[in-house]
């Protein structure tokens, strides 16, 4: 038994009911799921993931609608500039592919805001194909059950690639269903802090495990402060657009948050990123939005 066979085996009878993993989940909803759960917990996208794929089921769907309409929908998801890119994404699909979800890699790769994570992703979840998919828990059940460390770089490597890749069987279905089972694997029994070594497939082939040690103190990784940020001020300027029927003034941006300097620069990084703007020098709408009908024009 191979680890690729032993993860497989684990999944099968372990692996969390996602709705992204039925087999009726078209291409097009394994791609929003992967950008969706991009720095965004499970349990807030799946409600956000259904809502998205009943509201614009296809690519086209979305295309239709100005970029405004996704970063509404993107509520508080975090990171804003995602839903902007779906909506490039959808765009282009229509204009390059016929409003389908290529399946080739490198036509996935040439797509709007798809990296090598996303578009590899896509093409082994959406269509079976052979592909190392690694993220960071993937990286970390390589690193400890291949390599005995306790965890992986900060970021994914051409080597992490490579490694991933010699631990797929050469059957592509199979190799499909072993890149799923890594990542489940990572996410929900060697993660990062409290691993569940006892409950692992791995537990009796893993170099890290065999050697005993526990886990360095503190955390891996420094938690990222939100509380005071620019990403909060961003956040709360966003709220008050999106929840918008036409262009905001100023001075109704100017009461969500008392720094006047943070504030300002938080509106120019939604300018600058394109999720926001100007109409004029003082009011300001989501991108897309100043060619919606305003009420009084309907």
């Amino acid at each position: 038994m191979t680890l690729a066979d032993d993860a497989i085996a684990w999944y099968e009878t372990n692996a969390r009911d996602l709705p992204w993993r039925q087999p009726t989940t078209s291409a097009w909803g394994v791609l929003v799921s992967e950008v969706m759960l991009q720095q965004t917990p499970v349990v807030r996208v799946e409600p956000a993931w259904r809502s998205w794929m009943t509201r614009w089921p296809t690519p086209a769907d979305l295309a239709a609608d100005p970029p405004a309409e996704a970063i509404r929908m993107w509520g508080r998801l975090g990171y804003p500039r995602r839903a902007m890119r779906l909506h490039a994404c959808a765009v282009a699909m229509v204009e390059r592919h016929d409003g389908e979800v290529p399946s080739d890699l490198d036509q996935l790769l040439a797509l709007p805001g798809v990296g090598t994570y996303t578009g590899r992703a896509v093409a082994t979840f959406a269509y079976g194909q052979r592909h190392p998919v690694v993220d960071t828990n993937v990286r970390r059940v390589v690193s400890r059950a291949v390599e005995g460390k306790p965890d992986a770089g900060a970021a994914t490597t051409a080597a992490d690639l490579v490694a991933v890749e010699e631990l797929l069987p050469p059957d592509e279905a199979t190799a499909a269903k072993a890149s799923i089972a890594f990542m489940e694997l990572g996410a929900i029994v060697c993660t990062a802090r409290a691993p569940r070594c006892l409950s692992c497939p791995f537990e009796t082939a893993c170099a890290w495990h065999a050697t005993g040690e526990n886990l360095p103190e503190g955390p891996s990784r420094k938690p990222q402060r939100y509380a005071g940020t620019d990403r909060q001020v961003r956040g709360l300027l966003l709220e008050v657009l999106r929840h918008a029927s036409g262009p905001v003034p100023r001075q109704r941006l100017d009461v969500v948050w008392s720094d006047e300097v943070q504030r300002a620069r938080a509106l120019a990084g939604l300018v600058d990123d394109g999720l926001v703007e100007p109409l004029g020098a003082d009011d300001f709408v989501l991108a897309g939005d100043n060619q919606r009908p305003q009420p009084q024009d309907l």
